[in-house]
């Protein structure tokens, strides 16, 4: 079983059941990529329940998701800015916020019940839904947002986010779409860079207490790098209207698994 490889899944095994492994998280990996490419999003909360699924202890699976995300936010990005879709200058701006409000996430932890923290991203992601299906995709006139208010949100996802372990991208689209009226292509890439700073911050702190299992990290970033690639060009000609569509499922989706994991 699948369940059984992780940290020692090369261990005495056969080369055919090698094979097999390498081809089923490759294949995650593709398929987890192009969800983050086109939505603009780290993937882990997608990632995460599938190798739970598949018979991996929660802290492997988050090491393995911080690694596919580094890899398929990194790659992805250099493939927006190369489209010329990323703006590099407003990208880092929100990237050092998120870093800066991440660096308060053990403070917000140790003193916030976490039925409390779970309230407050089914709060976000609530507006967030609210917003985003009110929000003018086709406008062809989007607002500039300025320098410190974009360091701020930067700042305010970092915190809240990586407080209840995601990555921050999955608000930062509806908040730059919904509040502050920014382009959508604009913001999926921002999004998708964004989580190359936060999934670098998780995967240095992951390394160091060793909870990193970089075999399957690395097959199923391997995936998300070919996954990614066709996600963002398939985001880039896909149009507004059915972006924000599918987008908006996506986030319903997430608010849906909230409620449960809240009730049961």
């Amino acid at each position: 079983m699948v369940g059984e490889f992780g940290l020692i899944m090369f261990d005495n095994m056969p080369m055919m059941a090698i094979i097999t492994a390498f081809i089923i998280f490759v294949l995650i990996g593709m398929g987890i990529g192009f969800v983050s490419g086109f939505f603009g999003i780290g993937g882990g909360t997608i990632l995460v329940p599938i190798l739970l699924n598949l018979g991996f202890d929660i802290k492997s699976a988050i090491g393995i998701s911080v690694l596919q995300m580094f890899m398929g936010a990194l790659f992805g990005s250099y493939v927006n800015y190369k489209n010329k879709k990323l703006v590099l200058n407003d990208g880092i701006i929100v990237g050092i916020g998120g870093l800066a409000g991440a660096s308060f996430s053990g403070l917000i932890v140790a003193n916030t019940p976490s039925i409390v923290l779970k309230l407050v991203v089914l709060f976000m992601l609530l507006v967030a839904i609210i917003k985003f299906f009110k929000a003018d995709v086709q406008n062809t006139n989007p607002k500039e947002i300025s320098k410190p208010i974009m360091f701020g949100v930067g700042v305010f996802v970092g915190a809240i986010a990586i407080s209840v372990g995601l990555g921050g991208a999955l608000f930062l689209t509806p908040i730059f779409v919904g509040f502050l009226k920014m382009d959508i292509k604009k913001a999926v890439s921002i999004g998708l860079f964004f989580v190359v700073f936060s999934s670098f911050a998780g995967l240095i702190s992951l390394a160091n207490a060793d909870l990193v299992d970089y075999k399957t990290g690395l097959m199923i970033g391997i995936g998300s790098i070919i996954g990614v690639y066709f996600g963002v060009k398939v985001g880039h000609r896909a149009n507004k209207q059915i972006q924000k569509k599918l987008a908006l499922g996506l986030y319903i989706i997430m608010f849906i698994l909230m409620i449960k994991n809240i009730v049961f």
